[in-house]
């Protein structure tokens, strides 16, 4: 009897269950908006290429002569034509104004519209937005801030224009200042203009375009971290 208990297998704990296969709607909905996170940001990129494409058409193409617009000879239009004649007019633009002749040309439009009171003001303003914008090797709105707005324990994301200068650094108090901008949510196109000191104002180790993806987003996505770099102190 004690030989044949010897002989007994060793117990072996009952295998487990199988999980359970998903219903076919939880699959459905997964697989859904699997789809989802790949097609929207394809499909709003797509309308928002689109929809630039298409309004620098409607821009260009009636500036374009009969004679060299390819769609009097077509039967179809040209997405993207108008955009490109845009591109190589502009790009021409700049090559006459870069010889003697094209030089003296902009000067004497320049000088006409000085002569245009309404007219002059904007032309000016528009134009030193563009020079400071757009000149080599310039700083303006590439540098991110962190301030205290609109109120103290409330920080806000901020693009640092220009140095405070001129006429309006004089009739401010002692210190350095910076003129920033504070873009609003979701629409970063729009906000308000502050001039601070430079000491209120903390450097963030961030690009604009992730301060645009923040606020488009509402602070939905995040920038990844990255080593800091030296503050302003406050």
């Amino acid at each position: 009897m004690s030989e044949d208990l010897h002989e007994l297998p060793p117990l072996t704990p009952p295998p487990e269950p199988a999980p359970l296969p998903r219903s076919l709607g939880a699959r459905l909905r997964a697989y859904f908006f699997t789809g989802l996170l790949v097609a929207g940001p394809l499909a709003i990129t797509a309308y928002i290429v689109w929809y630039l494409i298409a309004l620098a058409d409607g821009w260009v193409r009636p500036l374009i002569p009969e004679a060299y617009n390819p769609e009097t000879y077509l039967r179809f239009t040209i997405p993207g034509f108008g955009l490109i004649a845009a591109f190589l007019g502009i790009t021409l633009l700049g090559f006459l104004t870069a010889n003697l002749v094209g030089r003296a040309l902009i000067t004497f439009g320049e000088r006409v519209l000085q002569g245009m009171p309404f007219v002059r003001s904007v032309y000016s303003a528009i134009k030193q937005i563009f020079e400071t914008v757009f000149k080599q090797g310039g700083t303006s709105f590439r540098r991110v801030g962190l301030i205290e707005w609109p109120g103290p324990g409330f920080w806000t994301l901020c693009l640092i224009a220009e140095t405070t200068a001129g006429r309006l650094a004089a009739s401010l108090p002692d210190g350095k200042y910076l003129n920033v901008f504070i873009p609003c949510s979701p629409n970063p196109t729009t906000g308000y203009f502050v001039v601070m000191r430079e000491d209120r104002i903390r450097d963030v180790d961030m690009s604009p375009d992730e301060v645009f993806k923040i606020i488009m987003s509402m602070g939905i996505i995040q920038p990844q971290q990255r080593p800091a770099q030296n503050r302003l102190p406050r």
